[in-house]
């Protein structure tokens, strides 16, 4: 009995570490919800106001760092190369590698070739570019595998270049290819860069609608499990070990509003049996059961519900009883989970938002694209708590780990909270 008391202390410590403590694996956090379970977190914090440490970037990225303990891997460019980055959570770097070159900045200043995110399970860190580059590292920065997707899978043709960050989930690594030179979905096993499977991906989908820079999304519940892709007038689920198509829902363009040049760039978000997805600029959001079969696009059983308005870019938020949609230009919508019944729609910060909004401890953080991150109370009432400015511009959605916040801006990487 002795023997054992030590060790169920031992166990009961480590978990309530671990919930104290979150871990940010991919771009979405540890579930790929956008939700952190961590409490007092910062609320209010300037340029110079509760700053644990600023990191100057050698280039802008979009792209959204992942957190592994006391590593933090993100993305960037430097001059015309592609690189990934160690740095930690004391605000030094530790490794820097190369993946390739040919830097592309799209639309100005909306983005460039490093905007899909690397994922990380704790002994490795994936890496995935717009010109094609994937490469598994160690955490001492040693190479593992690359490949070039686009030699192997089809050149890609896409407007403002492939910005899909891969999805990670147990043995494989996910990719979604959505684009008019042929759109495919790939599974690649995780620790040798090798093809699990591969399966075209069908719509009736036109011109740059054939276009998509969401990210697939893996949901592993009770009921259903399946790799979510999503663009191309459709979300299509896939069984995770064979690529067999599970089920399909569409009409996300409705009849009369269908617009040829409008693509899909908000991700779905799944939790509890429910799939919300999302749509482009003058599409819907709508609500789907996870437990499908074919094609449910004219099945209304499998529904809760469907709401004529999109984010169009920001993912939404599922939270306890509320569905969350942050609109591009920074309006904030609470709708009922089961009914779909707006609660509100009130103004935050009115600039685009590109950064899909964070949960943590009861406050939902919306980051603007001039980098004010608007601090909201979650609830069936709507409430600022604090607007935070840091001067830099944003893309990227904040990530919360040990009890701070941080955010990756054009310029630097943010550790905000106490030193």
């Amino acid at each position: 009995m002795k023997s054992i008391i030590p060790a169920v202390l031992l166990l009961v410590t480590t978990i309530v570490s671990s919930a104290a403590a979150d871990n940010w694996p991919s771009w979405r956090g540890p579930e790929n919800q956008g939700i952190s379970y961590e409490k007092n977190l910062p609320t209010q914090w300037s340029a110079d106001k509760n700053i644990a440490w600023r990191l100057p970037m050698p280039g802008a990225a979009g792209s959204t760092p992942v957190i592994w303990d006391d590593h933090i891997f993100l993305t960037s460019v430097a001059d015309d190369d592609l690189v990934l980055m160690c740095v930690g959570t004391d605000g030094v770097e530790k490794w820097r590698r190369k993946l390739g070159s040919g830097n592309r900045d799209v639309r100005g200043d909306e983005g460039n070739s490093a905007a899909p995110s690397p994922s990380t399970d704790g002994k490795h860190v994936w890496a995935f570019f717009s010109n094609g580059s994937l490469a598994c590292f160690d955490f001492e920065g040693k190479e593992v595998w690359q490949i070039d997707v686009q030699e192997k899978y089809g050149k890609f043709d896409i407007q403002f270049g492939l910005t899909s960050t891969p999805v990670l989930h147990n043995d494989k690594i996910y990719l979604q290819l959505i684009h008019s030179g042929g759109a495919k979905v790939v599974a690649i096993d995780k620790a040798t860069g090798k093809e699990a499977w591969v399966t075209d991906r069908t719509s009736d989908a036109r011109q740059e609608c054939e276009h998509s820079y969401a990210s697939p999304i893996v949901y592993d519940g009770k009921e259903a499990k399946f790799l979510l892709t999503h663009g191309a007038d459709y979300s299509i689920a896939y069984d995770l070990e064979t690529g067999k198509e599970i089920w399909r829902v569409g009409g996300l363009h409705p009849p009369g509003r269908y617009d040829v040049t409008l693509r899909f760039v908000s991700s779905p978000v799944a939790k509890d049996g429910m799939v919300v997805v999302p749509s482009a600029k003058r599409g819907i959001t709508a609500a789907v059961k996870t437990t499908g079969k074919g094609n449910i696009t004219d099945k209304k059983d499998l529904y809760y519900w469907t709401f004529e308005i999109t984010p169009d870019v920001p993912s939404p938020l599922i939270v306890d009883d509320l569905v969350y949609l942050c609109r591009e230009n920074g309006n904030l919508i609470a709708l009922e989970k089961e009914s779909g019944k707006q609660l509100y729609e009130e103004r935050t910060n009115r600039i685009r938002h590109r950064a899909s909004p964070v949960y943590a401890d009861g406050k939902i953080y919306l980051t603007g694209r001039d980098g004010m991150v608007t601090v909201v109370q979650a609830g069936p009432e709507f409430k600022i708590l604090a607007q935070n400015e840091v001067g830099e511009a944003i893309a990227a959605s904040p990530v919360i780990s040990n009890g701070r916040i941080y955010l990756r801006t054009f310029d630097a990487l943010w550790a905000i909270g106490s030193e």
